[in-house]
């Protein structure tokens, strides 16, 4: 066996270029740079500079003579990753060759390319992105024993989340299954056997997937100790960013890179931790002190983002947390005007108000771009998505799709348009491939045979017109027009609101269990669509609106796009995923009991303080100003019009830090603002 020697090269001298670290910094920030040595904690409230501190960190480490090799900083997404390269390299003026930085899952393929025969794999292993993933489950599936016809698993896609799920938190599958999957707890025993057949199919060809990257690196430090020598040695500083949103597999793995030298750095916030559906657990951030004896804790709590009445909500609302470190955001920025709550009547009256309050800041000069709605759910903004386009407001949904255009939607949707115009051959298409066994090939000779029917398409659905195909298509087929039987029964057809139930409760309720990893989201995205349609007094105007909506987003303002790079749009997001932004306004909407925080969260400690975070989380990407809006009612096609209490996390704020504001209809039925 031949052995291998690695040159290191001679030590670097120390860097002889004096950054202005005190002019640079304020004093928790230069405290950072400066002490960090050891085991330190750096809670970093929101909008305090923590990617300045770390990156200054990082320069004076370089300038004290430490190579750079000997330093590990870990973030959470590669343009992070770049940015803190680049800003390292040009506070410097030098290449900081050999700067271990990237993600966990950049730095495990960069360690399992130079041991892949240590780690028992093929030296060439291939990687497998999500879209590969999934077909490989795909085929692990469908290699299972037969069931019973009607025992249907859910789709790769929900099988793959599930097993990455167990991966990163650490647990069984059973275990995942239970708390997050309870309706599929009859088929652990095939996911049991899919991910056997998955795990031996990748080692067969030589491949990893992501969650491997991790994975196997984890298996690596443990299993060669030559492998771990090697790196607990190397790297004499480990900086880690966003540490409230590492999971199990990634905290264990800083524990081990770490312990010879103990110079473990994490820097993250844990009133910001909203990420536990994907595996982060907040406990990492909690647990340091414990973790780590000895350790230092540094504060940094001088938010330049936002003013001061801001930071005081903000400030009194995360302190109803039991289980956190305590701190409080002091503003640079002056006084500014009080975050507002706005009580309107409905959905329909929020919708409004937002649209013409976001029309009157335009017009005093703040640009569309520098305006954001947030929202706990998506279901929350249709309304008000169907008001901008009425309005010819150009909007953007951050990090997804607009909610008229997410494939649940869309699906239910596809029945009703089939019922209000027979010859839609787009959405026969979509309803029928949404039956098992049929596909878009068959979807078309279906079509095709339901229009040579006698008395047209209207008749079709009482008749077998599907006799001469498999058995399997039949199954579907069979669904497919019990489904629209029941759309055109007397009582329920023309109403949209009785007809999507109709949907929901001929199938596609359990279409949707089986189809999407994020299942009862949806479901609560269709329950709301429902109460949505009630609204409408016939079919026609529902599905005029939603096409409306569809046609704002069309080519002509694509087209627009392409020719103006400067086109400003309004942004909609969920809260989760404008965490790390900020607007000169924002609006969250929806404030009310059981709409945010979520209803199942008031029975759960530990969600419930989550769901406190993201409200925390919303509040503080304001710069100046901040407004909260609460329909007083909403309708339940369950239970009819339901009376909304305002919001917990409002109703537990003193009046001091907020300015209540009503909202009514002029003579002329437009909405408008008092002060």
């Amino acid at each position: 066996m031949v052995q291998k020697y690695v040159l290191k090269g001679a030590p670097a001298p120390p860097l002889d270029l004096k950054v202005g670290y005190k002019n640079a910094l304020n004093e928790s920030q230069f405290a950072v740079v400066t002490q960090a040595d050891g085991a330190c904690l750096v809670l970093a409230g929101a909008g305090s500079g923590k990617t300045r501190t770390l990156i200054y960190r990082v320069a004076y480490l370089l300038e004290k003579g430490v190579r750079p090799e000997e330093i590990l900083l870990v973030t959470f997404t590669n343009k992070a990753a770049q940015e803190m390269r680049g800003r390292v390299e040009s506070l410097l003026q030098t290449k900081a060759k050999g700067l271990w930085c990237g993600t966990f899952h950049h730095i495990g393929h960069r360690i399992l390319r130079r041991w892949a025969r240590e780690a028992g794999l093929k030296e060439h292993f291939g990687i497998l992105d999500e879209e590969d993933s999934r077909d490989l489950i795909k085929t692990c599936i469908k290699a299972l024993p037969k069931g019973p016809s009607d025992a249907r698993l859910p789709k790769p896609g929900v099988v793959q989340s599930i097993l990455s799920f167990s991966v990163n938190a650490g647990k069984t599958i059973a275990e995942v299954v239970a708390k997050n999957y309870p309706y599929f707890a009859g088929f652990i025993g095939e996911f049991e056997k899919i991910k056997q057949g998955y795990e031996e199919r990748k080692k067969r060809t030589g491949h990893l997937d992501y969650d491997d990257l991790l994975f196997q690196w984890m298996g690596l430090l443990k299993s060669s100790e030559s492998v771990r020598r090697t790196l607990t040695e190397q790297f004499r500083y480990c900086l880690v960013d966003e540490y409230q949103d590492t999971n199990r597999l990634q905290h264990e793995l800083m524990g081990i890179l770490s312990c010879r030298h103990r110079n473990i750095l994490v820097v993250g916030d844990d009133a910001q931790s909203i990420y536990s559906f994907r595996a982060a657990e907040v406990r990492n951030i909690l647990d340091f002190p414990e973790k780590y004896e000895h350790s230092k804790i540094f504060k940094l709590e001088t938010n330049y983002r936002s003013t001061k009445a801001i930071l005081e909500l903000a400030n009194e609302s995360i302190r109803h947390n039991i289980h956190q470190f305590p701190k409080t955001l002091h503003n640079v920025r002056p006084g500014g005007a009080r975050p507002q709550l706005a009580r309107v009547r409905d959905m329909r009256q929020q919708a409004d108000f937002i649209a013409q309050r976001i029309s009157e800041m335009n017009e005093a000069g703040v640009g569309l771009s520098e305006i954001a709605v947030l929202f706990r759910a998506h279901y929350q903004a249709a309304e008000l998505e169907l008001e901008l386009a009425r309005r010819g407001i150009p909007y953007l949904v951050r990090g997804g799709i607009r909610f008229f255009e997410q494939a649940h939607v869309k699906d239910a949707l596809a029945y009703l348009r089939i019922a209000a115009n027979p010859l839609d051959e787009l959405a026969w298409t979509r309803a029928l491939t949404l039956q098992p066994g049929i596909g878009a090939t068959y979807a078309e000779k279906i079509f095709e045979s339901a229009g040579k029917e006698k008395g047209g398409f209207e008749k079709v659905f009482s008749h077998d017109f599907g006799a001469y195909f498999s058995p399997k298509i039949r199954e579907g087929l069979g669904v497919f027009k019990r489904t629209m039987k029941a759309l055109l029964k007397e009582e329920v057809n023309g109403h949209p609101d009785l007809m999507l139930e109709a949907v929901l409760e001929n199938g596609y309720n359990k279409q949707v269990l089986v189809s999407f990893d994020n299942a009862q989201e949806r479901l609560e995205d269709l329950r709301q669509l429902v109460n949505f349609a009630h609204t409408y007094k016939n079919l026609r105007d529902f599905l005029a609106d939603v096409t409306l909506r569809e046609g704002f987003r069309g080519e002509s303002l694509l087209e627009t796009r392409l020719l103006e790079k400067d086109v400003e749009e309004l942004v909609l997001s969920t809260i989760h995923q404008a965490k790390g932004l900020e607007w000169h306004a924002v609006f969250v909407i929806s404030i009310s009991e059981g709409q945010f925080p979520h209803a199942k969260s008031m029975e759960d400690e530990d969600q419930l303080e989550e769901e406190r975070r993201l409200f925390y989380v919303a509040a503080t990407r304001a710069k100046e100003e901040l407004i909260l809006v609460h329909p007083m009612t909403r309708y339940d096609y369950s239970v009819g019009t339901v009376i909304n209490r305002p919001s917990l996390f409002v109703e537990e704020l003193s009046k001091r830090v907020l300015e209540e504001v009503e909202v009514e209809e002029s003579e002329e039925e437009e909405t408008i603002y008092l002060d």
